[in-house]
């Protein structure tokens, strides 16, 4: 497992996904902060009425591209040059493969999150907010990341089975939108990309109870587990082209 974790960060070296890293989450924000910032006359709820802005964009558009774009990229180097030839008859597990690439990937994302908390924080300040920072900050955030992980498996999965590199990318941009619909339609728990805009609060910030909160758990570790479990199933039995 270390190896193969290893091997997945070794991919990192001299890429540029450092900076659609760094990039997607600061014109996110700087849209939001527009946004705040020109109606400020109706957003009276400082932190608050910021956060609906900065995550609207971020939250509900720009996290589930960049994750589907981080997926892609870590499958892209074995879908050229018979790389699954090489990867699948060498003596690591399936299981370890796989859980290397959504274990770095979660890492990745989290840093993300860290980025996206740090630049609302400084964009607040710099906006002049005078009220005390809201402590569901932190709930958002990590509830954001557990949701962006089943976003992710859902994504290698994706990721895994077609070639393309855009293919999947558009399948998370698609997705993205039946999520909002979802949402809409209250069936949001029930539906990966839903759970992210409920986890960060993004078109609502009510705290969500302890029975909503246990079934957005149970909803993700679903996600997570049986997403898991087909994507390594099929490497299993799938032979590599």
């Amino acid at each position: 497992m270390v190896r193969s974790i290893s091997a997945e960060w070794i991919k990192l070296r001299h890429s540029r996904i450092g900076i659609i890293i760094l990039i997607l989450p600061m014109i996110s924000l700087l849209i939001g902060c527009a946004n705040y910032y020109f109606n400020q006359t109706v957003l009276q709820n400082e932190w608050y009425s910021l956060w609906t802005q900065v995550s609207l964009f971020y939250g509900e558009f720009f996290l589930p591209i960049l994750i589907a774009i981080i997926c892609a990229y870590f499958c892209r180097l074995e879908h050229i040059n018979h790389n699954w030839n090489m990867v699948l008859t060498a003596p690591v597990s399936i299981t370890s493969i796989y859980i290397a690439k959504l274990w770095v990937i979660s890492i990745l994302i989290l840093i993300v999150q860290i980025f996206f908390a740090a630049l609302y924080f400084s964009a607040g300040k710099l906006l002049g907010l005078s009220a005390a920072f809201p402590s569901e900050t932190l709930g958002w955030l990590v509830r954001g990341w557990i949701a962006s992980i089943s976003i992710a498996t859902i994504q290698l999965g994706i990721s895994l089975r077609i070639r393309s590199f855009a293919a999947p990318i558009g399948i998370g941009l698609c997705a993205v939108f039946i999520g909002l619909g979802m949402y809409i339609a209250k069936l949001g728990l029930f539906f990966p990309y839903s759970l992210l805009t409920i986890g960060m609060g993004v078109l609502s910030q009510d705290i969500l109870n302890d029975s909503e909160l246990i079934l957005f758990l149970v909803m993700n570790i679903i996600f997570i587990v049986v997403g898991s479990f087909l994507s390594i199933n099929r490497l299993k039995k799938t032979d590599a082209v």
